[in-house]
């Protein structure tokens, strides 16, 4: 089985090079540019993964991760949290 991991990131070049890396690991990528956009993915995808940023427009990593916690779909769902800081 094939997991499916969510990386969530504003900067094109950070999505592209963890997309990279995960893919030729083996993983199914998908990619969103935003909090929000990452919300929707998530609930719509399930992925067994969800790899955020901090900071990013709309919807930071942190409110991202919180939102996914108080949905019952998603409580589950593990999340990382990455920053530059």
């Amino acid at each position: 089985m094939v997991h499916r991991i969510l990386v969530v990131d504003d900067e094109q070049h950070i999505l592209q090079v963890l997309s990279l890396k995960l893919r030729n690991a083996g993983f199914d990528v998908h990619t969103a540019g935003d909090g929000e956009e990452g919300l929707h993915l998530a609930r719509s995808l399930a992925p067994d993964l969800v790899i955020t940023d901090v900071q990013m427009p709309y919807m930071t990593g942190l409110e991202l991760s919180r939102a996914l916690a108080h949905d019952p779909s998603t409580a589950a769902m593990p999340v990382i949290i990455l920053t530059a800081r």
